[in-house]
């Protein structure tokens, strides 16, 4: 998946809807790009301010870091046209 894609549209090919939290444990992992989301993979469930499960399809979500995304929580690629520069 490339940054910016995350909005939670499943991939052709991608892992149908009900394989997601499947129950079967996928470790976790969160990458922050240089100047761009957070990449989260694995099982996972998403959460938001209202404690409602977010909707996803995808084992990889990009989150939104630089608050300029009209997909939040979801990265839409916006940082690049902010010029957001994340701390080294």
């Amino acid at each position: 998946m490339s940054e910016g894609t995350g909005s939670g549209a499943q991939e052709p090919g991608g892992p149908p809807a009900h394989a997601l939290n499947s129950g079967t444990a996928t470790p976790v992992s969160v990458v922050a790009c240089p100047n761009g989301p957070l990449l989260i993979r694995g099982d996972f469930e998403l959460i938001g301010a209202d404690g409602n499960e977010l909707p996803r399809t995808r084992r990889t979500v990009a989150l939104c870091r630089c608050g300029a995304s009209v997909l939040k929580p979801y990265c839409d690629g916006s940082h690049k046209l902010t010029g957001f520069r994340s701390d080294p």
